[in-house]
Formats: structure tokens, C-alpha cells, sequence
């Protein structure tokens, strides 16, 4: 049984996220969390937010046994970008593109 939360809109470039996934994909969801604790990127702290809202998730609407859940995957899509300008010289304008995140973490239980 798959279990997973949703965080949209974060203002953090997806591919500063994607760093991050291969740190944490298939471990236990204890392990997980706790290596995203001791990340120094902004982005740890907002998947680890993702992941722990994941694991409530599993214990309060699935009845799942948190201690079996491993990390199936963490996608991280690019949401709306805002654009912003930067006055340059001689009049001009440059673009400034902020970029937004969809951050979707998915949770399984181990099947050992």
C-alpha cells in the first residue's frame, strides 16, 4: 500500500530538490529523516516537512505500522515560475526568473 503528501508552490528550484532524492530514495523512512536532518540545503528541510506530513498520513487515514514504511520515491516537478525584472544600465531591464516546486514525497511498506 502506497501512502503520499503533496507540497506545492515552494519557492525553490526543482533541480536544487532533485539533489537531494537519490540521498533518500529507498531507505527506511527512519533513515531517511534522519539524513535529511544533517543536510545543510534548504531544500532538506522542506522534503524531511513533506515526509514526516507522508508518514501522519499513513498513520491516521491508512492504519499502517510507520516502523515498516520504506521511501518509494521523491519527484519534485517545477511549479509556476514568477518573473521579476532587474534594472540595468542604460535604461534596460533584465529577467529574473523565480522559480517555484511541486514536491511529492511516496511512501510504501516494506514487503520483507
Amino acid at each position: 500500500m502506497e501512502v503520499k503528501a503533496v507540497t506545492k508552490y515552494v519557492r525553490i528550484s526543482p533541480q536544487k530538490v532533485r539533489m537531494l532524492v537519490d540521498a533518500v530514495k529507498g531507505k527506511p523512512v527512519e533513515d531517511a529523516l534522519n539524513s535529511l536532518k544533517f543536510m545543510p540545503q534548504k531544500a532538506a528541510g522542506i522534503v524531511e516537512k513533506t515526509m514526516r506530513s507522508a508518514v501522519a498520513n499513513a498513520d491516521q487515514n491508512m492504519g499502517i505500522d510507520v516502523d515498516e514504511l520504506v521511501v518509494r520515491n521523491v519527484i519534485a516537478d517545477q511549479g509556476p515560475t514568477l518573473k521579476r525584472f532587474r534594472a540595468r544600465a542604460r535604461g534596460r531591464g533584465t529577467r529574473i526568473l523565480k522559480r517555484t516546486s511541486h514536491i511529492t514525497v511516496i511512501l510504501a511498506e516494506d514487503l520483507r
